[in-house]
């Protein structure tokens, strides 16, 4: 599993590319691309970790019905990264684990396999 950032996610030739950062590493992605898949195309698979086992998690449902890829974004908490479009100069940072009030199932998914 690749924890450390690539400094791109390369975009399709002949999309623009979107540039941003990602706790503090600046990544490009193409133009339309989710955070989801742009973190997962620049190699990495998670970005925040569970409450009490502080296992990993990035992508899982990837359609917005689980709250497994939480990250912040432009000082947003909790925001799900498989619906938020990446934007021009969007700063965004892996949670260490869910803020008080969002609402998941601890062990419902995983981002490097096995259950939480």
């Amino acid at each position: 599993m690749r924890t450390t950032p690539r400094a791109s996610g390369a975009p399709a030739s002949g999309v623009p590319a979107v540039a941003f950062s990602f706790n503090g590493d600046p990544l490009e992605a193409g133009a339309g691309q989710t955070l989801g898949a742009a973190l997962m195309a620049a190699g990495i698979p998670a970005w925040r970790t569970t409450r009490k086992a502080e296992r990993p998690r990035g992508l899982f449902c990837g359609i917005g019905v689980c709250f497994d890829c939480l990250v912040t974004v432009d000082g947003a908490a909790n925001q799900r990264a498989c619906l938020v479009e990446v934007r021009e100069g969007m700063r965004v940072e892996g949670s260490p684990a869910l803020a008080e009030g969002a609402s998941t199932a601890e062990g419902a998914g995983t981002a490097g396999g096995g259950a939480a």
